[in-house]
């Protein structure tokens, strides 16, 4: 009789570690996703903004704020995978099958919004940042690095401005983490009951294109939303039905503002994401105990 195949699943911090990895990857396409949200009246193309901020700033410019960046998927990733994951473990069925899907995007959209809470500080540096190569010198906050942005925020605007836009963050935070991560597992299971598919790269990369898609469509008019509000002076936003309705008066598409780059970064994140993420259970993640 053969030995029954030892299956692995995940430690809550392996989804914090391979968003990480993945942010050290597409920075530079989050950078210019930010800049073209908060451009305002005539736009320019990716390509020619990559040129800009290549001619002001050299190739390190595109890795402005990557040490927020690297924060932010410190904290909002490893809060929304490690609920997610140590949930869906908990409540999987005792015959090894998966959860409902109604409940993996519940799980899901819970991990999202203590994510979207808990990386909120991050996200707003991260997002200053990323904008700052692109405003006149006079008038750019230059912070350091995640920590100095963390501390000149607080000390100068006060420890709850941290918190400015998290109503949009928490909300994109449930729509990013239902469309990748309950989509990712949905569709991956999908595929691995047809005969074409096993448990490998390719699997990993098809499900997570197809989740990253799902998820852009979803979070993009929040995200937008979001950039704009973080990187508004204090007072500029009054409250956030007004932020929607001057966005709505620019045109509908204006909440898809970045769509593109948007995409562009967001697949390749999340195929990354969960490319680390699936190597880290196979070869690190815990030996599920037999019921």
């Amino acid at each position: 009789m053969s030995k029954p195949k030892e299956v692995r699943i995940s430690e809550w911090y392996f989804g914090g570690l391979a968003s990480a990895g993945a942010a050290c990857i597409t920075h530079p396409l989050d950078l210019l996703k930010v800049q073209m949200q908060t451009q305002k009246g005539k736009n320019i193309s990716m390509f020619k903004l990559t040129g800009v901020v290549i001619k002001n700033q050299g190739i390190l410019g595109l890795y402005n704020g990557i040490s927020a960046s690297l924060l932010r998927q410190l904290t909002y990733s490893t809060a929304r995978f490690g609920i997610y994951e140590m949930a869906k473990q908990h409540f999987a069925p005792k015959d090894g099958s998966a959860i409902p899907f109604y409940m993996s995007a519940f799980l899901a959209g819970l991990g999202g919004f203590a994510g979207g809470f808990v990386g909120n500080p991050a996200d707003l540096v991260n997002v200053r940042m990323q904008n700052d190569v692109k405003l006149p010198p006079e008038h750019r906050r230059n912070y350091k690095n995640a920590l100095h942005g963390l501390w000149r925020v607080a000390a100068s605007e006060g420890v709850f401005r941290l918190w400015a836009g998290a109503t949009m963050t928490c909300s994109r935070a449930v729509l990013m983490t239902i469309g990748q991560l309950s989509f990712y597992d949905q569709i991956k299971a999908i595929l691995l009951t047809t005969p074409y598919f096993e448990d490998n790269v390719v699997t990993h990369v098809s499900s997570s294109l197809l989740a990253g898609a799902i998820a852009t469509t979803l979070t993009q008019p929040v995200d937008v939303l979001k950039t704009r509000a973080m990187n508004a002076k204090p007072g500029e936003v009054k409250s956030m039905l007004k932020l929607i309705k001057s966005t709505a008066k620019e045109s509908p598409l204006a909440f898809f503002k970045g769509y593109i780059p948007a995409f562009a970064r967001l697949a390749p994140h999340t195929i990354l994401t969960f490319v680390f993420l699936e190597q880290l259970r196979i070869n690190f993640g815990k030996v599920k105990k037999e019921q």
